[in-house]
């Protein structure tokens, strides 16, 4: 079964003052210096995503050519888990919920001065090619900074990214666990006054219904790119359902 849709998108920045987001892979191309915040991401990163799952074991064993080609990372079932968040509406909501189409899952926060918008933006538009492709698929975006970031402001950030896009808050603690399910690390730069930075891990993970992790984008991967991996999932998905 195909999930199809269409959508159109805008990009919107909420930027409250010049600076960056914290990207791991901003030293690689030259916009700022490696930090042990940024070393210590990456390293429990890539542990998280050499890792296996049950899943992963079941579906490549099922159709080892077809995920081979699909993959861009290692696969992984450590990445993802249940989460329970709040919505745009403010009705609190759990991954059962939310993910009930192939999904890009994405940490980040709406005051993201550069980073989190263009990363947002690349998304949204991957789900637009995949919409052409037949696919239907659900752009998320999660917020690291719950202090901020209420209900009302993730709907009005998400809607303005992409009609379809599902912004997600929460207690300080649901955030905490659900970052803590994805691998993905994030702190606060405290300046004192409201405009401080988050630092944050930058993948974009694909998340399919009834098989959970599937693969990571990091920040180089065009919405070409991405969108052709995840139809590869989708189409070696269905030819497994249908084996």
């Amino acid at each position: 079964m195909l999930w199809r849709t269409r959508a159109k998108f805008a990009i919107v920045t909420r930027a409250r003052q010049t600076g960056q987001c914290v990207t791991m892979l901003a030293a690689s191309r030259g916009k700022a210096r490696m930090t042990k915040f940024y070393a210590a991401a990456s390293a429990i990163a890539v542990a998280a995503l050499l890792g296996g799952s049950l899943a992963w074991w079941w579906i490549n064993r099922t159709a080892p050519e077809a995920l081979s080609a699909c993959r861009g990372g290692q696969p992984a079932g450590t990445i993802g888990g249940p989460f329970t968040l709040v919505n745009g509406q403010g009705v609190t909501v759990t991954d059962a919920e939310v993910l009930t189409k192939p999904s890009l899952v994405y940490f980040g926060y709406t005051s993201c001065p550069d980073i989190c918008p263009f990363d947002n933006a690349r998304n949204a538009e991957a789900v637009d090619i995949l919409e052409e492709r037949g696919i239907d698929a659900t752009p998320v975006f999660i917020t690291v900074d719950p202090e901020r970031d209420t209900p009302t402001v993730m709907a009005e950030t998400a809607a303005s990214l992409h009609p379809k896009m599902v912004g997600l808050t929460g207690s300080a603690d649901q955030i905490k666990a659900a970052a803590q399910a994805y691998k993905v690390l994030y702190s606060k730069e405290d300046s004192g006054d409201e405009y401080y930075l988050m630092n944050h891990t930058t993948y974009t993970y694909l998340m399919l219904p009834g098989i959970g992790f599937a693969d990571y984008f990091n920040r180089e991967t065009t919405a070409d790119a991405m969108a052709d991996r995840v139809a590869c999932f989708v189409d070696a998905a269905e030819t497994v359902a249908q084996n």
